[in-house]
């Protein structure tokens, strides 16, 4: 059991037959009657994310979870094939425990949520940034607009980005995992 007071981003609750991860909260105290606490939950089974508004000091069930390093090996019509880098056991997940798929490289590193009691697999954390090549892109033009444009880019991972005029083919670049979105080249 926690209290509102141990909230923090990344806690695991157990709510309504289901696992969420706190994705942001706040503690407000308003002029007038007792203080409380938002927060947004995102269901690791069911994918959905919920507004939850808690009492201060109010006790709820936290769910033991455990973050272990495994390596993306490859994808089957199972789904996506991981091995645990400390045992070398492989483990096959379903897409839909992936926040982005489309970025998952051939020997990557990630971090594989595990519920500890029943050791099954609740989702898959990609690193903050990966860094990827370009396999295809139009040519930018100078002097084709007056700011910050984009054009489409195809990563080696047949995922597209929006990247700046200047960024060329066969490029690596770095892409934010929370967004999909360019950050930079990689020198």
């Amino acid at each position: 059991m926690a209290s509102t007071a141990d909230f923090k981003n990344g806690l695991c609750l157990v709510m309504n037959n289901d696992i969420y991860s706190i994705v942001e909260f706040q503690h407000v105290k308003p002029g007038k009657g007792a203080a409380f606490v938002r927060t947004k939950l995102k269901g690791l089974q069911s994918g959905k994310t919920l507004d939850k508004t808690f009492n201060a000091g109010e006790k709820v069930e936290t769910a033991r979870v455990e973050k272990r390093p495994h390596q993306y090996l490859y994808q089957d019509d199972l789904g996506y094939n991981f091995m645990d880098s400390n045992t070398f056991e492989q483990i096959s997940i379903q897409e839909n425990l992936i926040e982005r798929p489309e970025l998952l490289k051939e020997g990557q590193m990630v971090d594989i949520l595990i519920h500890d009691e029943t050791e099954t697999p609740l989702s898959v954390e990609l690193p903050p940034f990966v860094e990827l090549m370009i396999t295809y892109t139009e040519p930018g033009i100078k002097g084709d607009t007056a700011t910050n444009a984009l054009k489409p880019a195809t990563l080696e991972t047949g995922a597209t980005v929006m990247v700046p005029l200047f960024v060329e083919q066969d490029i690596m670049i770095k892409v934010d995992t929370r967004d999909g979105s360019y950050s930079e080249r990689v020198k």
